[in-house]
C-alpha cells in the first residue's frame, strides 16, 4: 500500500480501510496464537499499513482544521 494511493482517498474511505486492517490484524493475532499462521511477515505489513492509513487521516484532519 502506497501513501500516494491513500492520499487520493476520502477520509471515509480511509476510515473503512483502517477498520478492515485492524480486523485483519486481530485475525492474524489469533492465527499466531493457535500456531496456524504461515506468513509471519504479514503481521508486520498489516501493522505498518494501519499506521500509514492513520497518519494520512491525521494529515487530512490537520489540513481541514487549518482551512
Amino acid at each position: 500500500m502506497k501513501a500516494e494511493d491513500l492520499r487520493s482517498k476520502t477520509p471515509d474511505q480511509l476510515r473503512d480501510e483502517l477498520v478492515s486492517l485492524k480486523k485483519e490484524a486481530f485475525n492474524l493475532r489469533f492465527q499466531k496464537a493457535t500456531n496456524q499462521l504461515d506468513n509471519t511477515a504479514r503481521v508486520r505489513k498489516i501493522r505498518r499499513d494501519a499506521a500509514r492509513v492513520s497518519t494520512i487521516l491525521n494529515e487530512k484532519a490537520r489540513e481541514a482544521a487549518a482551512n
